[in-house]
């Protein structure tokens, strides 16, 4: 938990309020457990957690057909964190399938700081207010202070935050959080919340009906909740939420400074004490967290003193002595793997099995790449990303340490004729949805957002269950929360699974990532690379992987992809059905790619309806870009129009 968390919580147990998440399951309509409409909610609040947290904090949509399809909204309070979010609505999404088994609508609130809220349905609801049922819990204790002077502050910012969260001119329309002094030793803190999809005059009725019902039930008391499915009302006596952190407080309305007078009124005195006391304890609370992570954290320098800086845990410290001895002074023998920025070996470091890459002195990557791949991987927690386990710097020698993956990389198993087919399709399909989320992670649910830029079969790792690990952030690089693509002229990585806007252009984003993902996929099924040559038949032209899929695809033959060590063992629609995704993948614009979350729902579902894939863009190893003779025949239509052009020039522009 982090520790800017604590303080609302410290205060929450303070003054004893009891909280329990807010349900309701509807009445009126069931369905059969493991049918399809329970198939299709599962799927689609699955996907909630990654699409909210990265759409800024709400997100609706649907899924299935008829009496199939589902409804679902997620929403967090504005400015959660986007972990933090994610984390809330994967929590409600769970609490609602356990609270509502078989029921066709339900909703969660399950967090006592009302950071989120999940609802589905099997019918629409999208942009209609539903006012009713509503929950409400309020603090047991009563306000001691002058309850007429309480009722008209407390009043007068339930309506002020009204007013401001259905402005039209409000730049946080569908929200408010407001803080108010009263005359006594008292800060009323509250915070109310739309859902963005209802006009501003519903969200007005929701709120006033809100705050109309917390006076009815609960007048007098310290501090409370309202619950509706389409909004939320809450204050306290106590700042609950961080979202009062940079609100000012106000003077109280009475008992102000008289005209011409000195004298201060002793509810301004109070409250200013009050504040002061607040941010004291926050600063001495900051600089405890501060001298905490210090203590734990250390500084190594790069060559000669100067240039890396990197500030990780001091358990991530290797000594060089150490790691040369456990290689047995980096010997032929104990290589596990060579890549492009050095060779791998196997380690036994304090009695742990470790995977020690070396960075090559000749190789491309230097003290940037090395400090990135080392800082970000440090940071980063996936069952599907390998761990980094530690480091070391000593003169020009720069080792990470990662953890012992047993069972090679995906290519050692794809390519080698004598040993794929013990990689039958269940195995497979499972590795597809590993590296789909673990991608995921890196693109919407870790703190950062961060696209590799080097995926492909040779840096995902196999453990011991054939799960894959996501390896090699030499290249990765890492994006503020605003900021989703970027350019280059240094375009590193491997051609055969580049993005055409990539390799030629040096534009790289969320969506070059998700094309090398979709060349993953065809290989995965295939057991061929893509930057080998096939060919149909004596009438066609020789062409890559992706250019042998789609001319299948367009055959209507797409199975005939698969690798033959698994022909004899595989569903074939869900065969099929990746072979499809991959496509949409790999199409050649890369506003027309799906994003992460759309493909693993597209993964897990055999009902959702996929769109027809657009032309690729066919990238070959021998650097051509190939384009299909838009004269060839077929008897699927084909959504984009086929261009004849090559091109050759990987310079960037």
């Amino acid at each position: 938990m982090e520790w800017k968390n604590l303080f609302p919580i410290f205060l929450f147990v303070l003054v004893g309020f009891v909280f329990v998440s807010a349900q309701e399951c509807g009445r009126n309509g069931f369905f059969t457990p493991q049918d399809r409409y329970d198939t299709n909610r599962g799927l689609l609040l699955s996907s909630l957690p990654s699409n909210v947290s990265a759409r800024g904090g709400f997100f609706n949509t649907s899924i299935g057909e008829g009496t199939d399809q589902v409804y679902a909204l997620g929403m967090c309070i504005q400015g959660a964190e986007p972990e933090v979010c994610s984390n809330c609505i994967n929590l409600a999404s769970k609490a609602t399938l356990e609270k509502c088994p078989n029921q066709t609508e339900g909703l969660a609130w399950p967090e006592e700081r009302i950071l989120c809220m999940v609802r589905y349905s099997n019918s629409s609801f999208f942009g209609s207010l539903k006012t009713e049922p509503h929950f409400y819990i309020h603090n047991q204790a009563d306000i001691r202070s002058n309850l007429t002077e309480f009722d008209q502050v407390w009043e007068e910012l339930a309506g002020r935050m009204i007013d401001s969260a259905t402005s039209p001119s409000s730049k946080s329309k569908y929200y408010a959080a407001d803080i108010a002094a009263l005359t006594s030793f008292q800060i009323i803190y509250a915070l109310m919340q739309c859902t963005p999809d209802l006009s501003l005059e519903d969200c007005g009725i929701c709120l006033r009906q809100s705050v109309g019902n917390y006076e009815s039930c609960c007048h007098g008391k310290q501090g409370g909740i309202v619950y509706r499915a389409s909004c939320v009302f809450r204050w306290e006596l106590f700042p609950f939420s961080e979202a009062f952190s940079g609100i000012t407080l106000a003077p109280p309305v009475d008992n102000m400074t008289k005209k011409g007078s000195r004298t201060i009124s002793t509810g301004i005195v109070v409250a200013i004490v009050i504040t002061i006391v607040i941010i004291i304890f926050l600063l001495l609370l900051g600089l405890g967290c501060f001298v905490y992570r210090r203590r734990k954290s250390y500084r190594v320098l790069g060559p000669q003193g100067s240039g890396t800086d990197i500030t990780v845990t001091h358990a991530l410290q290797f000594d060089f002595k150490a790691i040369e001895a456990a290689t047995n002074k980096f010997s032929e023998s104990n290589i596990i793997g060579r890549g492009g920025f050095g060779d791998v070996f196997k380690a036994v470091i304090n009695g742990t099995e470790v995977a020690t890459k070396r960075l090559s002195k000749e190789s491309g990557q230097g003290a940037r790449e090395f400090k990135n791949e080392a800082v970000l991987v440090a940071k980063l927690q996936h069952k599907n990303l390998v761990r980094l386990l530690g480091f070391c710097v000593e003169g020009d020698e720069k080792i990470l340490g990662y953890e012992f993956v047993p069972n090679k990389s995906l290519d050692y198993f794809l390519f080698d004729p004598s040993i794929r087919d013990q990689m039958d399709w269940k195995t497979r399909h499972k590795i597809i949805g590993g590296i789909s989320r673990g991608v995921l992670y890196l693109h919407q649910d870790s703190r950062l957002t961060i696209i590799h830029r080097d995926l492909k079969a040779s840096n995902i790792l196999l453990d011991a269950d054939m799960n894959p690990k996501i390896s090699d952030f030499g290249l990765a690089t890492i994006f503020g929360m605003e900021q989703t693509r970027g350019s280059t002229n240094r375009i590193a990585g491997t051609y055969a699974y580049m993005s055409p806007e990539y390799a030629m252009h040096g534009q790289y984003s969320m969506k070059s990532d998700i094309y090398s993902f979709g060349v993953l996929i065809l290989e995965i099924i295939s057991g061929k690379k893509n930057s080998g040559v096939y060919q149909m038949d004596e009438t066609s032209t020789a062409g890559n992987l992706v250019t042998y899929a789609w001319r299948l695809w367009r055959k209507e033959s797409p199975l005939e992809l698969v690798d033959p060590a698994i022909r004899t063992n595989y569903q074939s629609n869900e065969v099929a059905r990746c072979i499809h995704i991959a496509l949409l993948c790999i199409q050649e614009n890369p506003e027309d790619r799906p994003m992460l979350s759309t493909i693993i729902l597209m993964l897990g579902s055999n009902t959702s309806t996929l769109p027809l894939p657009c032309l690729p863009g066919f990238f070959l190893g021998s650097r051509q870009v190939v384009k299909l003779d838009s004269s060839q025949s077929t008897g699927r239509s084909v959504p984009c129009s086929v261009n004849d052009v090559s091109i050759t020039d990987l310079t960037p522009r």
